[in-house]
């Protein structure tokens, strides 16, 4: 196989900025979209679906069979992240973020006009299952196909940077989703919710889609890419290719993704540990929407700040850190919330999931990226981060089994629990390469040379 470093233009000359901004915008704009028609579900079947697709007679077993189909979307990402991430390497980036986008919104427009448990009985939760299954395959093409093209055109010792909007598009996403249920939850009877309330922010779904769509068809594709496909040194089996020659990598990337514990111990099992009956907590449902609204405005400012952070002082540092600084607080965090302490709870919210959580999520795209060649670098990525979310989906519905409504100790068991899982996320992380001054062309290769601090300074206040 030819060089991809000898046919390609200099990874660490300047590079286009109208294309580098037109990337992170893309980006920014088409995550989230995408992600909120995936949280407007995970909130959904928070606070609505145990009682419309699940028999209410048991509200444990409504509860966990519920955040089970949440959880299940995230059983196709793996099978979508072998489709779509070999679709991203072959035909390229631009090609999977449309298609992607696509699936992604019929998928949650149609979840609309399901009928519920009370009017077809079983085929209601078996409708619903099935397209939560295409919801998590076509999102699994998502980040993965977003942040690539972004670190592809950005320029030499900003990719942490300009990588960190998709990830800030995916924080918007989770905010418009729930700023969407808050004034329905405020105004409407719990009757009215469950009737028809709750099927409106899918209905939206459709106007996201056709806006991501618009906005999808205009990126450029990549230079890399292009320059691969010219000298047709497109890998032709790109998950062979990385199970082959990245799989240690893999193996990193997916235990680094499990700290996503962080964000589901707050917006999934938290809504319902807050706000479900059978915990006792009382915490009104419109007032616990507010946290991860609140959380993720703090989120929104800070991610492309640490983003930058990452450029100056490399990917590892930041990833350790947000993992522990975050998995710590998830003692405090559920004591609060079991003392219906409103206060405390936005406060450590911000600290946990809008500040801390946020130190990692605003390094790792980049990070993952860079740990794969060009070549399978959104296979490498999206199957190592769809893994790792298949397994943290489920935590929810652990959660609730472990710690059930009527339970004990729920702040001590959850919070070990989470605390744990990121303690295995900051090992990966520490155990990994540093990438953040290695040039593009080298990324992926295990004997890269990183470019001299003082050179890479130099680099990097000569771009924006």
């Amino acid at each position: 196989m030819k060089s991809a470093t000898r046919n390609q233009p200099s990874s660490t000359g300047p590079r286009q900025s109208s294309s580098t901004k037109k990337a992170a915008a893309s980006g920014w704009i088409g995550s989230a979209l995408e992600y909120y028609d995936w949280f407007v579900y995970a909130q959904a079947a928070a606070l609505a679906f145990p009682g419309i697709f699940f028999p209410a007679g048991n509200p444990t077993v409504a509860l966990i069979a519920s955040l089970g189909t949440y959880a299940v979307g995230y059983v196709a990402r793996p099978i979508g992240a072998f489709v779509l991430g070999q679709w991203g390497d072959k035909h390229g980036r631009k090609n999977v973020l449309v298609l992607a986008m696509l699936m992604m919104g019929a998928s949650t427009f149609a979840v609309a006009l399901l009928p519920t448990f009370n009017q077809v009985g079983l085929w209601a939760p078996i409708l619903l299952l099935v397209l939560r299954l295409i919801q998590g395959f076509a999102v699994a093409g998502e980040l993965s196909g977003a942040s690539a093209m972004i670190v592809e055109h950005a320029p030499f010792g900003r990719r942490g940077f300009y990588a960190s909007f998709a990830l800030q598009g995916t924080q918007a996403g989770q905010i418009i989703a729930a700023a969407v249920f808050i004034p329905l939850s405020a105004t409407l009877s719990s009757e009215a919710f469950k009737a028809w309330g709750w099927r409106v922010p899918f209905i939206l779904s459709a106007v996201v889609v056709f806006a991501g769509y618009l906005i999808r068809r205009r990126v450029e594709e990549t230079p890399v890419f292009e320059q691969e496909k010219a000298h047709r040194e497109i890998a032709r089996t790109p998950i062979l290719q990385v199970l082959r020659e990245s799989w240690l990598d893999v193996v990193r990337a997916v235990c680094m993704t499990l700290v996503n514990v962080v964000g589901v111990t707050v917006s999934v099992f938290g809504a319902a540990y807050a706000t479900q009956p059978g915990y006792h907590v009382g915490m009104s449902t419109t007032v616990y929407l507010w946290i991860p609204v609140i959380a993720n405005v703090i989120a929104l400012a800070l991610i492309p700040w640490f983003g930058n952070l990452s450029d100056r002082f490399g990917r590892r540092p930041l990833m350790i850190v947000g993992s522990l600084g975050s998995g710590v607080l998830a003692y405090a965090y559920l004591y609060e919330v079991s003392q219906n302490n409103v206060v405390l709870t936005i406060i450590l919210a911000i600290l946990m999931w809008g500040m801390l959580y946020q130190v990692w999520n605003a390094t790792f795209a980049s990070f993952f990226q860079e740990l794969f060649p060009s070549r399978t670098r959104v296979t490498g990525f999206a199957i190592s981060q769809n893994i790792g979310l298949l397994i943290t989906a489920f935590l929810p519905s652990i959660f609730a089994a472990v710690a059930p409504p009527g339970s004990a100790n729920v702040p001590f068991v959850i919070g070990s629990i989470c605390f744990g899982i990121t303690i295995v996320g900051a090992i990966a992380a520490w155990s990994a390469r540093e990438t953040h001054r290695i040039p593009l062309n080298d990324l992926g290769k295990p004997d890269a040379t990183p470019v001299p601090r003082e050179e890479y300074e130099r680099l990097r206040a000569g771009v924006r």
